[in-house]
């Protein structure tokens, strides 16, 4: 009998929401299970990323730029979600046991991935195959999909003192 596979949702406004899935991701790739990663809107450095490909995990990224999405012109926003989409048909199309939308929340509020294409890969994904998504804020059917729901509250974080993010940790 095929294992069903689940949806997690790590969503709100504190810090670790990103840690848990590559948590999750390490977990599953530590069992032999295979792993695709789709980080949305996120380019540049992150420690985890490097190890997680080096123990077998595919992962898909990046953006047009470095650049916030509120400081993007029209051009950059499309060349944007355009390559989110890309990486999204791409990631669909992998054998996986674990599937991470990272900030899947974000690009959906932002219009930076096809809602349709995002949707599919969440509730037409193949039978037993473990999804998460991550948010700040999730909609409605983000909520509703799924079987762990887990709200991530900051009560208190460094930067609010001033301190940077630091590698290692923060990245």
């Amino acid at each position: 009998m095929e294992q069903m596979g689940l949806l997690h949702l790590y969503y709100g406004d504190g810090k670790g929401k990103t840690t848990a899935a590559m948590g999750l991701a390490l977990r599953a790739l530590g069992s032999g299970k295979r792993v695709v990663i789709i980080q949305f809107l996120k380019g540049g450095r992150s420690g985890e990323i490097p190890l997680l490909e080096q123990l077998g995990a595919k992962v898909y990224r990046g953006k047009a730029g470095q650049k916030f999405v509120s400081q993007m012109n029209e051009a950059e926003k499309a060349a944007t979600r355009a390559l989110q989409d890309a990486n999204l048909a791409a990631a669909m199309a992998e054998p996986a046991d674990l599937l991470i939308l990272d900030e899947a929340g974000s690009a959906w509020e932002l219009d930076m991935v096809d809602p349709e294409l995002l949707q599919r890969a969440v509730r037409e994904r193949p039978a037993g195959q473990e999804c998460v998504l991550t948010a700040h804020a999730p909609v409605q059917w983000m909520l509703d999909a799924a079987d762990y729901v887990t709200e991530m509250k900051c009560r208190r974080h460094p930067y609010q003192k001033g301190i940077a993010a630091r590698q290692g940790i923060e990245y």
